[in-house]
């Protein structure tokens, strides 16, 4: 969320900030200024009445203390206190109003972000490895081809106890899935003088409530992607009226690791901190449809080890490059090539100042493909989530930076080695890093 105060001083930067998202800023921010001078004069007016009531209040107790008449005084109290419970009521509601209105704006990209409305604006920062090259007579198979020839993928048992975008992961398949969330949870997490991240392992609930939704930025804007394991009304949640004690399962482990520290003030010497953790994923995909229907790229639910970090606002930038270079190590590690894109003004998430996404090469598809997003969102989510820290006993609480990224998405990995590692006689080779996660296993077969 953003400031209030930095809104009301720096208008003519937002709008265009938001025409740069290709937002409509007339749509988000209706009549701001009209909207902010009415409440802050309901304000006012109420502060002044308040005033007023007391003075009459004092009024009424020295008239009775010397025996006169205050029925007069006393009629001009009542008129006065029925004036002031509608100030009030009125200052609720345009408080509500702006509330709701700072909500539906989006964070406002860095201006290192380059301008563009689609994907195809995105820039891309940096390429590694070599695409594998197979043999002339050999045409490389897609992830969904090999893992129903290997015995290791079934889409279609999925379908049946589950429904569409599901997937059941077989014998060495799933030892494959369990291998990856080992390793990269051991490498993000061992101590940096092993060669590891330093990150600290955190087991969060799959089940979060309202509040922490908000404060990350899904709810109220993406209330239609989520899964309530409530009775919310899903109309009623679109316009932020859900309530606060439903739960939903999450979307990713940013929203649950994110509101560890909700409304907490965190000591200086303490970041920046920096956490690690894995959970499944749950999405509704309700803006997919059509989209990416073969394979398991696009699920209801998958597996992702996540990244978050809480940091100084001065060095939220240099964290940011550091956690996206945590997420390029697993890749490396694994032999996986890719790139780093700078996503354009349009293709950056709501909640997002600056995104990189990293994208795998899958050769069974001739294309790269996100396999991580990694976000810096300044103090935006901190203000939503009221995270701050201080910096001395004697400072003022400032809002942290946080920033987070996937290191990574476990089965897009996991397709990602299938269509890099097959075999032309049909096998897929084991990444050495992972052989001691699979039993020393080198390579995956068909079994009987």
């Amino acid at each position: 969320m953003l400031d209030l105060g930095f809104v009301r001083g720096n208008l003519e930067l937002v709008e265009e900030k938001l025409r740069a998202r290709g937002a409509d800023p007339a749509a988000l921010l209706g009549d701001f200024r009209a909207l902010d001078r009415s409440r802050r004069e309901a304000i006012t007016s109420a502060e002044q009445s308040k005033a007023q009531l007391n003075k009459l209040s004092q009024q009424v107790g020295a008239l009775k203390k010397s025996g006169q008449d205050a029925s007069a005084v006393v009629e001009e109290t009542r008129a006065l206190k029925e004036k002031l419970e509608a100030l009030d009521r009125t200052a609720a509601q345009l408080d509500e109003q702006l509330r709701l209105a700072l909500a539906s704006i989006p964070n406002l990209t860095r201006d290192e972000v380059p301008a563009g409305s689609t994907e195809a604006d995105n820039l891309t920062v940096r390429t590694w490895g070599e695409k594998p090259v197979f043999p002339a007579e050999f045409t490389p198979k897609p992830h969904w081809e090999l893992g129903e020839q290997l015995g290791i993928l079934d889409l279609e048992r999925a379908a049946k106890i589950s429904g569409a975008r599901f997937a059941v992961y077989m014998g060495q398949g799933a030892r494959l899935e369990r291998a990856l969330i080992g390793f990269m949870l051991d490498f993000h997490t061992r101590p940096v003088t092993e060669g590891g991240h330093g990150y600290t392992e955190v087991l969060p609930p799959f089940m979060v409530n309202s509040k922490s939704l908000f404060g990350t930025g899904q709810l109220p804007k993406f209330a239609e992607d989520l899964f309530r394991c409530s009775d919310a009304d899903a109309e009623g949640a679109a316009h932020g009226t859900y309530l606060d004690n439903d739960h939903w399962l999450i979307p990713t482990a940013e929203v649950p690791v994110t509101n560890l520290y909700r409304d907490e003030i965190l000591d200086d010497a303490r970041l920046p901190i920096s956490l690690a953790a894995y959970t499944p994923c749950f999405r509704a995909e309700a803006g997919a449809a059509g989209k990416d229907t073969r394979g398991i790229i696009r699920q209801h639910q998958f597996q992702k080890v996540e990244l978050v970090k809480f940091t100084r606002p001065e060095e939220s930038e240099h964290e940011h490059e550091r956690l996206t270079r945590d997420a390029e190590e697993i890749l490396e590690a694994l032999g996986l090539p890719y790139r780093r894109v700078l996503l354009c003004t349009g293709d950056t998430g709501f909640s997002s100042a600056k995104t990189y996404d990293l994208e795998v090469w899958l050769p069974g598809q001739g294309l790269y493909r996100e396999i991580s997003s990694c976000s810096n969102f300044d103090a935006f989510q901190a203000r939503r989530a009221n995270i701050r820290y201080r910096a001395s006993s004697k400072s003022k609480p400032e809002f942290v930076h946080t920033i987070n990224g996937s290191g990574l998405a476990v089965g897009r990995t996991w397709l990602a080695i299938l269509e890099n590692y097959q075999q032309p006689d049909g096998t897929v080779a084991i990444p050495q890093v992972l052989r001691p996660y699979m039993g020393g296993l080198d390579r995956i077969v068909r079994r009987p």
